[in-house]
Formats: structure tokens, C-alpha cells, sequence
């Protein structure tokens, strides 16, 4: 993980704080005990910075003061005691001393390590500030934290050192929120905690976009994942997958083509039809690896965001994971669901998870991979290919041995895939025991649509590219001028 250009000690930024006059707040903690606080009594001046300093541990006493809430550990509790101490806060000192001071609220709710130890860890944590006194509109930063520590002491400290890197952070380094992002793990290190959702609002950050936040949280490795709504919103990963089944398709959507969606389209319908689906909500999403992001050798912010605006504006739901591995992925699914996990993919992908070189550094080879990755109910649907494009993949592979023995118009689908010799036992006993399906249902008449083409022909601008994509994606192109088009040839 990148640090944070002259890292300060978590001690030093709490006393920082504490000795800039014009900083006044109040602290209120839920769960975990007051270890933000108690991080700036121990700094020493914190008469400086804390107006009031509460923990409203109690259930009954939480309700009294914030209302009732159905869960507690949660953005809503967050957010009213956000609204309920910023307000009393203003009310009580604005008269005394509104017109030098800038006001803050931190707060957090959290559930560390029980006695029993069988919960989730983690909190949500925020803080709403004013950015120059009398300042009528406060901004916000709220996170998702969760605390990978063993036992409920490191996981309390862990605690009180986020919190105060995000006071700091929000205080003093808002012209730079790239550092920002990358200094909320300070003094930490991904190893003990993951913050996988963070989002900004308010005037201090009206140029801000959440979603280049969230990408920045995968990039300096606070998290290795992170999840866009159709409409563009950050959304927490527990919040949305918890106890769902999912169907994923993982691809480079530069731009969405028929094939995308046909695909999507065919392994949702049979992915319906799973015993273990029937009557359960379903989440479906494209996911783009930071390999793919990253692939021209440097992240493109404008890249990014035009590959995340148009399926938003197709209506789908976008996961950014730096999952090279499917196995790793669909453990990371296990976090939040027990129910069944579906995987779409073309044959390219298939042959690419049967090459033994991703997994050297695993002790078990590719069995292990097999045995992560299929453990629990997890299904590949795979999409058929052209004979040529077969061929193409295998010639631009340096692969030679799987050649297919088929007339070139037969399609290479689950059940005629040629891999390496010395795996085929391997794959006939997942192809027999349906670890892997034959995607059906699908056009074949698309089946000669490749991304790349369909870029290349909108650089060029070729207008035959616009039969190639599903025509609200040609509208999200030609709206936004999205991969080049209205730009010179």
C-alpha cells in the first residue's frame, strides 16, 4: 500500500488538531468504546478541539437521543447522529463563537469483536464539518470500515487511529484527495483494516466524484473492491449483496456490444431456473478488473468514468475488483451471501482459468484454484465462440496443441473446448458434474462482435459500429462523446 507523503504518527495529527484554535467539535461513538477520543485526550490540548465527547453504548439510551433504528451499526444511525449533534452543536455555540470557528462532528458506530466472537467487525464512521466559519452548508465524508484484527483490543485501537485520519484528513487535506484517500490507512495497513466505501458531499466537494474516491480506495490497496448503482452511487457491498445470489460477468465493456449483453441476458435466464435460485433475490453485475483499468499501463480517469456512465445509463450495476483470479472473487462474494453464485463468460476466459501459470503461487496448483473456486454452490456459464476467433485466440497465445478438429462453421462451446492435454480429466469431471454449462439461448448472428472492433470503428469514425452495440449504448456514446467519438479521426 502507498503511504501518505510524510506520514505523521496518529499521536501527531490528533495534537495538531488540538492546537488549531479555529477547530471546535464534538465526538459521539456507539460501540467499541470512545477510542477516537480517547486518541485526542491522550495527544494532550484536547481542550482545544472537543467541545463534548459521548458514547450512548446503551440501546435504550441511543434510541432516547437518536430515535429508534433497525440496525445500529449502519449509515442511517450514522447519518442522524451526524444531523443530531451538528445541530446542537451550532445552536449551542454559534452565538459564542460561530464567527472564528469552524465546527465538526465526528461519529462512528461500530461493532467490534464480541465476547462470543462470531460477529461481523466493522463500523461506519464519518464526519461533517464547516470549511470556513459561519459557513451555512456543512460537507461530509462517511467511510465503511472493517477491522481484520484477531482480538477486540487491536481491533478497538485500529478504531481510534481510522477515526483520526479522517479528522485530519478531512481538516487539512482536501486539496489533494488522492493523498486524502491513501492517508486513511495510515499507521494501519491494509492487514488490519478495509475501508470499502467512501463518499463525499457538501460544497467542500462539489467537484468531487465518489466513484474516482472509490477507485482510489482499490489503487492504494484499502480495499480490493468497491460497487457502483445504475445512477452512479457509491454502494456498500454488505448492503447490496448481503444474503443474495449473484450472477457476475466480468469484461472490458470498451464499449458494451451485443455480445455483452447476450450473454448476460442468456445466463440470467438460466440462472433463474436454478433450484437453488428459485425464489431468491438475485443481484447482476459487470465487473471490471484494475488489470483491465490499468491496462494501458496508467489509470485513465476519463476512461474509467465513461466505461461506468454508459452501464449506468444501460441500467446495470458495476463492480471494480482487483480480483485477477475468479476464484478470488467469488470468495470475496462469500463475504455477504451463502446462495448460489453464477459466473458468465466466453471461451477465452474458460481457457485463460485453465492455464496453470496463474496459480504457482498457490500450494495446491490449480486443484486448489478448482477447490476455492467451485466450493459453495458456484456455477461457469459459458457463451460459445466462432471457430476463427478460436483460432485467433489460440495463435495470439503461442497455444498450438488445442486446435479444434471441427468443419470451421461448428461453434466451440463448453462441451467441445479443447484444453491442455494433461487437464482434460480434469475439465470432463466439472463439464459431468455441472460446475460448467453450456450457455443456449443465444444469437448467433452476433457472434462476429468484438470490442475491439467496435472501438477501433468509432475512432474511425465508422458508422457501421453503431449496429454492433445495443442502441441505448450508441445513445450513451453519442450523448457523452464516449472512447473518442466526436473527436478527429
Amino acid at each position: 500500500m502507498e503511504k501518505s507523503d510524510a506520514q505523521m504518527t496518529t499521536n501527531r495529527k490528533a495534537l495538531t488538531i488540538n492546537l488549531d484554535d479555529s477547530k471546535y467539535g464534538t465526538f459521539a461513538e456507539i460501540g467499541a468504546g470512545q477510542e477516537v477520543a480517547r486518541v485526542f485526550f491522550q495527544a494532550g490540548g484536547a481542550a482545544g478541539t472537543i467541545a463534548k465527547s459521548m458514547s450512548a453504548y446503551d440501546m435504550t439510551f441511543s434510541d432516547a437521543i437518536y430515535g429508534k433504528a433497525p440496525r445500529y451499526v449502519s449509515r442511517e444511525r450514522l447519518v442522524t447522529m451526524l444531523d443530531h449533534e451538528y445541530t446542537l452543536l451550532r445552536e449551542r455555540l454559534s452565538e459564542k463563537r460561530g464567527a472564528t470557528t469552524k465546527f465538526f462532528v465526528f461519529a462512528d458506530t461500530v461493532a467490534a469483536k464480541s465476547f462470543r466472537g462470531n460477529n461481523e467487525c466493522h463500523g461506519w464512521m464519518g464526519i461533517r464539518f464547516q470549511p470556513e466559519p459561519g459557513c451555512e452548508i456543512p460537507s461530509d465524508v462517511v467511510l465503511h470500515v472493517r477491522m481484520w484484527d484477531k482480538d477486540n483490543l487491536r481491533q478497538q485501537e485500529a478504531i481510534g487511529i481510522v477515526g483520526t485520519n479522517l479528522i485530519y484528513a478531512a481538516l487539512y487535506l482536501r486539496d489533494d484527495l488522492e493523498k486524502f484517500t491513501a492517508s486513511l490507512a495510515d499507521n494501519l495497513g491494509s492487514d488490519r483494516i478495509e475501508i470499502d466505501m467512501l463518499k463525499f458531499a457538501g460544497p467542500a466537494f462539489a467537484n468531487v466524484d465518489n466513484r474516482l474516491m472509490s477507485l482510489h480506495l482499490v489503487r492504494h490497496g484499502l480495499t480490493n473492491a468497491v460497487l457502483f448503482g445504475p445512477n452512479g452511487d457509491v454502494l456498500q457491498p454488505s448492503e447490496a449483496l448481503y444474503k443474495k445470489a449473484i450472477l457476475v460477468e466480468r469484461g472490458s465493456f470498451r464499449p458494451v456490444t451485443h455480445v455483452n449483453v447476450d450473454m448476460l441476458n442468456c445466463a440470467c435466464a438460466q440462472f433463474m431456473q436454478e433450484p437453488d435460485v428459485q425464489g431468491k433475490d438475485i443481484v447482476v453485475l459487470l465487473e471490471i478488473t484494475m488489470n483491465n483499468l490499468l491496462a494501458g499501463g496508467a489509470l485513465d480517469p476519463a476512461d474509467f468514468l465513461s466505461r461506468v456512465d454508459m452501464l449506468g445509463d444501460i441500467g446495470c450495476t458495476v463492480l471494480i475488483s482487483n480480483y485477477s483470479e475468479y476464484y478470488r472473487l467469488t470468495s470475496y462474494f462469500r463475504r455477504y451471501t451463502k446462495e448460489m453464485i453464477g459466473v458468465a463468460m466466453g471461451i477465452n476466459n474458460l481457457l485463460e482459468i485453465f492455464n496453470e501459470k496463474y496459480y504457482e503461487h498457490l500450494e495446491g496448483g490449480i486443484l486448489e484454484n478448482f477447490g476455492r473456486l467451485f466450493r459453495n454452490s458456484v456455477r461457469l456459464y459459458i457463451y460459445p465462440m466462432q471457430q476463427v476467433a478460436y483460432e485467433r485466440y489460440l495463435a495470439g497465445h503461442n497455444v498450438t496443441a488445442a486446435v479444434s478438429p471441427f468443419a470451421k462453421d461448428v461453434l466451440i462451446n463448453a462441451r467441445n473446448v479443447q484444453v491442455a492435454p494433461n487437464l482434460r480429466s480434469l475439465y470432463q469431471h466439472l463439464l459431468e458434474n455441472h460446475y460448467l454449462e453450456c450457455i443456449v439461448g443465444y444469437n448467433p448472428e452476433i457472434l462476429n462482435v468484438f470490442s475491439r472492433d467496435v472501438l477501433d470503428r468509432i475512432r474511425r469514425h465508422d458508422p457501421t459500429w453503431e449496429s454492433m452495440v445495443p442502441v441505448p449504448v450508441a445513445n450513451a456514446i453519442k450523448k457523452r462523446n464516449l472512447f473518442g467519438h466526436g473527436t478527429p479521426a
